[in-house]
Parts: structure tokens; C-alpha cells; sequence
């Protein structure tokens, strides 16, 4: 049978570009598992172009933040004989569809975005390659001809646009992309130190290269029930930032509910947050010692994400041949 073209990218933002449980949980892990399935052709792209709509001041580290991104795509499972890993801006035929798209594409197209104004009002955006962004998107997605996408429910806006596109395109110059179809995701929405949603942003995540002291003081700090004052006051665990990381990460954690509604003075939120840290190195010591592994040797990354980056210039240069042909660009002509 033939495997479909799966398409998916994450930014090298951030000080060091490191990806955090957030984005394992969100995303990588349900990656890997799409890979090894064996039904997908997949593209793993880190979309280092789409990082210069906030982080365009912050270049200098930019290198080091792809090398970080691409060392903990692997160390989580992503398999370069597997799944083809690249740089977005080594494959300058995203580019080139993305300008040709943006001939086509209305402006308050762009404009109705839901995170276009509720960003550019947070973040202080307004350049057009902030604008441009979701194009882009589409772009990256429709160079490969993708046609499924793994996202949450929060990025059907995205998707959508892009199918937009491509119905679009196909209405002007025929039939040549498919509409992406949304692999729906269970994205759990993990709390970060402070309990809000874990962010590079808010600065409260937990990264998956952290040393072992450095997640022992994360986790020590870690905001929990605002109503349990004192040990022996009943606790609500659903509502607890430190008992919704033990759920995915302690297989035992069933067992500290009781003591926590109870009040137990056997159990309390320091013992609590002590055990998660055991639990929650043992999960992430293998993915950092393998990161750290990777990145003794950053000649060999780079030389993944070149040869990735070969192997998707040949589907991406295929499709903009289309591309032009089906625009009466020159070069079809010659």
C-alpha cells in the first residue's frame, strides 16, 4: 500500500531552542509513534524560518537552537532511516511557494487568523512575515503535497487555512494538491511549575536535555493545590499541577490519591513532588543522555539534517515543477 505523505515541524525557539515535556507529550511522542507504525512517509521539519517571526533579534544562537531541536527529535524515538528530519530553510522550495501562494491569497484571509491578532497584541508583531505565517504554514505543507497533518483541536484554524489554499490554487490552476487532512491528537494540556500550561513563554517548563538537579529544584518549586495549606488538610489532587504529571509519568500514581484527599500527615506535598522527580528522571535520563550524545558530535547532526534535507528537496522540487507548469511559469515552456 502506499504511505501517505505525513507532514509536521517545531520551532527552534527559546534561549537554547530545547524542546520541553510540553512538546514530547503534545506532539514528538505521538510522532514516534506515527513513524513506527509504518502507514506514513513522513517529514519532520524544524521550521527555523518560521522562528524569525518573534526571535528575528536573537540570531546569533540560532545554530545551537537547531542542534538542540534535532538532538531531541532523535533522542525521543524519531528514527532518521525513518522518517526524513530536515532543516526548513535548507529546502528553499518553501519559499518559493509561499511567494507564489501569496499572489493568490487575500490579505483578510490572513487577518481572520485566531492567533494573528490575539499574538500581534501579546507578542507586539505587526511585520508581514508575521502576517505571512500561516502561508508559510501552507506552504510547508502543500510542497510535499501532505495529506494528513497530526494536530490538536487549538490548530484546526491552521489546517483549515491551508485547505483554503489549496482549494484556492486547484479552483485557478487545477487539480494538483490534495486537502490535508487533521490526524486529530489528544493533546493534554500539561501544567508548568507555576501551573499554567507549560511554556517557553511563561518560562515554567521542564526541558528534555535539564541535568538532574536542575529538574529536582523545577520540580521543588512546582506550584501545587492552593487550598492544601498544611499537610494535614485534605488535598484535591485533579486540580494539582505536581498529581497531573505523576498520572503520566508515575504507572503507581493511583496510589497517592487517598492519602492526598485524606489529609494524611504521611503524605505531604514535599514527599509528593520528591517522588514525581524519581519518576520523572527515570523517564527523562535516557532522552538526555542520548541528547547529549548527539550533540558531542554536532558535525553528524548537521550532516543528518543536509541529508534530510536532500532527500525532501527531490519530492519538494518535483512538486514546484508541477507547480509552475500548472501557473505557465516560463521555465515550463522551455
Amino acid at each position: 500500500m502506499r504511505k501517505k505523505v505525513l507532514l509536521s515541524g517545531m520551532q527552534p525557539s527559546g534561549e537554547t531552542g530545547m524542546l520541553h515535556l510540553g512538546n514530547y507529550e503534545g506532539a514528538l511522542k505521538n510522532w514516534v509513534r506515527l513513524q513506527n507504525s509504518g502507514k506514513y512517509e513522513m517529514y519532520c521539519c524544524i521550521v527555523d524560518w518560521h522562528s524569525l517571526t518573534s526571535n528575528y533579534k536573537h540570531t546569533k544562537n540560532l545554530t545551537k537552537r537547531i542542534l538542540n531541536v534535532a538532538a531531541d527529535y532523535i533522542a525521543s524515538g524519531l528514527d532518521p532511516k525513518k522518517s526524513t528530519i530536515f532543516l526548513q530553510s535548507l529546502v528553499k522550495e518553501h519559499a518559493e511557494l509561499h511567494l507564489l501562494l501569496s499572489m493568490i491569497v487575500p490579505v483578510p484571509w490572513l487577518e481572520r487568523v485566531p492567533s494573528y491578532k490575539q499574538k500581534s497584541v501579546e507578542l507586539g508583531l505587526d511585520s508581514f512575515g508575521f502576517l505571512g505565517y500561516p502561508l508559510l504554514m501552507a506552504a510547508d505543507i502543500m510542497v510535499y503535497k501532505g495529506e494528513v497533518v497530526p494536530v490538536g483541536k487549538d490548530q484546526a484554524a491552521h489546517l483549515e487555512f491551508t485547505r483554503e489554499v489549496v482549494r484556492r490554487f486547484n479552483s485557478l490552476y487545477g487539480e494538483l494538491f490534495p486537502e490535508p487532512q487533521p490526524l486529530w491528537t489528544e493533546v493534554p494540556i500539561l501544567p508548568g511549575t507555576d501551573g499554567r500550561k507549560m511554556s517557553k513563554s511563561y518560562n515554567n517548563h521542564i526541558s528534555l536535555g535539564d541535568p538532574q538537579e536542575i529538574v529536582r529544584k523545577k520540580i521543588s518549586s512546582m506550584f501545587t493545590d492552593p487550598s492544601k495549606i498544611h499537610r494535614s488538610d485534605p488535598g484535591h489532587p485533579n486540580r494539582c499541577p505536581v498529581y497531573l504529571l505523576h498520572k503520566l509519568y508515575n504507572p503507581e500514581y493511583e496510589k497517592i490519591y487517598n492519602p492526598c484527599v485524606s489529609g494524611s500527615t504521611e503524605w505531604g506535598c514535599v514527599k509528593c513532588k520528591k517522588l514525581l522527580t524519581e519518576h520523572l528522571l527515570a523517564f527523562l535520563d535516557p532522552i538526555r543522555k542520548k541528547r547529549e550524545e548527539l550533540l558531542s558530535d554536532p558535525g553528524e547532526l548537521m550532516r543528518i539534517l543536509a541529508s534530510g534535507a536532500e532527500k525532501a528537496r527531490e519530492k519538494a522540487s518535483a512538486t514546484m515543477r508541477e507547480v509552475r507548469a500548472a501557473m505557465h511559469m516560463l521555465e515550463a515552456e522551455l
